[in-house]
């Protein structure tokens, strides 16, 4: 059966399709935020088979075979890979509505030239065709970025990283620029019985005995210098919520960082929350010098299956929306910093979607003199990437906030092939807008809307990110946009 994903896929209208053709189609991607592998990226590894590529690590694959009862050992247990591949062929036909069953034929399509709708009956020669592709040089890790017209991915990274990969992505190669990210969550986790052994691996990367507050924050000073050396401008935390303290305490916080580091006492909740909330602070104040870009991704419940967590660590795919009122304690903490003008670029992703009108509205209220949508709020992220979540996020967006400042999409995946998800996302941006036009809600301007969604795929993340080369090249995608 021949695909349905035809040129004008999801362009529902003549405008559409010559919004997305003329002004989308062909657009570089900027993928600021993902969790792509730097190592894979930088040695350019062959992938072994299909299932190395689009089956490990992906947690949303998962849980789809976990819901239509696959085994667990073709999931992430001892199958062959081939045994993996063609559990998933069988299960892709029953994702009808769900986004894997469009993001799946898309990667199938864009880059291996895949025209079939996915199921057990052709999964093993479809697996055959696309190993055998996987084998040639375009089709490496770096081949697929130059396929994707990848200019830029920006990985996420812990502190104590020593980002050899990326070292080695800028000296071998000038096409696509990798960048890290600085991710700091593990030195919250104050009340996990493993923080005093992340404290001490800290502590030995930085060059810091870290006995109070005042070590660790000089540890992170020294580790985010180091990151800015690699051409770091962003930071980013996965929390389940901002933590409030209305009182918070910088003393109070130095006296149960002690105790942690002694491991005599369990602190209470609130002694929790004043340690994460005066060290988010702390950190957030030493972006705004750097002139770096915070992001928040905010509102997911972890490992709530516990049984799965125990057998194969976290990132298993049971994770959840979580519940958490997020917008109180968001707001509070914005104005900490904003009061004192220490508020750096913010982009703030929500999970739940009762948050989206509310997370909108918070970001209109700390922009900035001479700053373009200062404070971001972010693009559909997780449960909510796919088309109902983007096309909600676009109207919150717009209905509250000015959509012509948006930075546009990413793919936080771990998946060399989902780059497809900034084509997903340009196909629903182009369609809502030519719908529009075509009705008379906006006026018939292609070249004056083909401009917006030039930025919004595009330029405006150029734009918006202070991103430098950590290293001279003889050449830089980027050297138009911005001085080395």
């Amino acid at each position: 059966m021949k695909t349905f994903l035809h040129e004008d896929f999801l362009l529902t209208s003549k405008t559409a399709q010559i919004l997305y053709h003329q002004h989308a189609a062909n657009m570089p991607i900027v993928d600021y935020h993902n969790h792509l592998s730097p190592e894979i990226a930088a040695t350019n590894t062959p992938f072994a088979n299909m299932t190395d590529i689009w089956l490990k690590g992906d947690h949303y694959k998962w849980r789809a075979m976990r819901t239509m009862g696959v085994d667990e050992k073709y999931i992430t247990g001892n199958a062959t890979d081939q045994e993996k591949f063609i559990q998933w062929a069988k299960v892709v036909p029953h994702t009808i509505r769900n986004p894997l069953y469009h993001w799946s034929h898309m990667e199938l399509k864009n880059p291996f030239g895949v025209n079939e709708l996915l199921n057990e009956g052709n999964a093993e020669a479809i697996y055959r065709h696309c190993n055998n592709l996987l084998q040639q040089p375009e089709f490496s890790p770096q081949g697929l970025l130059n396929k994707f017209k990848v200019e830029v991915i920006v990985t996420t990274d812990d502190p104590t990283d020593d980002l050899q990969w990326h070292r080695q992505m800028a000296r071998e190669q000038n096409k696509v620029l990798m960048l890290p990210t600085f991710r700091p969550d593990k030195i919250f986790q104050i009340d996990q019985a493993d923080f005093q052994v992340y404290l001490r691996k800290l502590g030995d990367t930085a060059g810091v005995s870290i006995q109070s507050l005042s070590d660790l924050l000089l540890a992170l000073q020294n580790r985010i210098d180091f990151f800015a050396e690699h051409g770091c401008s962003l930071a980013d935390y996965g929390l389940k919520a901002i933590p409030f303290c209305k009182d918070y305490s910088f003393t109070k916080a130095d006296v149960m960082l002690k105790k942690a580091i002694e491991g005599t006492y369990i602190l209470s909740e609130e002694e929790v929350l004043n340690y994460q909330m005066v060290l988010l602070l702390e950190l957030c104040k030493i972006y705004h010098q750097k002139q770096w870009v915070q992001q928040f991704h905010l509102g997911a419940l972890r490992n709530v299956n516990t049984r799965l967590l125990n057998l194969l660590g976290a990132d298993a795919g049971v994770d959840i929306i979580g519940s958490t009122s997020q917008v109180e304690s968001l707001a509070f903490f914005l104005n900490q910093l904003d009061q004192n003008n220490q508020l750096a670029k913010t982009i703030l992703y929500n999970l739940s979607p009762a948050d989206n009108e509310r997370f909108a509205a918070l970001a209109g209220s700390f922009q900035g003199a001479g700053i373009k949508g200062k404070v971001q709020y972010g693009a559909a992220w997780w449960f909510m990437d796919q088309k109902d979540g983007i096309e909600k996020q676009l109207d919150a967006l717009s209905n509250i906030s000015l959509l012509s400042c948006f930075v546009g999409m990413l793919t936080d995946s771990r998946s060399f092939l989902s780059f497809s998800r900034h084509d997903y996302f340009r196909r629903i941006l182009c369609a809502k807008l030519g719908q529009e036009m075509e009705q008379g809600i906006l006026p018939n301007d292609i070249p004056g809307i083909g401009e917006l969604i030039e930025n919004i795929s595009y330029y405006n993340a150029i734009n918006y990110f202070n991103f430098k080369c950590p290293i001279p090249k003889t050449y830089s995608p980027l050297e138009n946009y911005y001085s080395e």
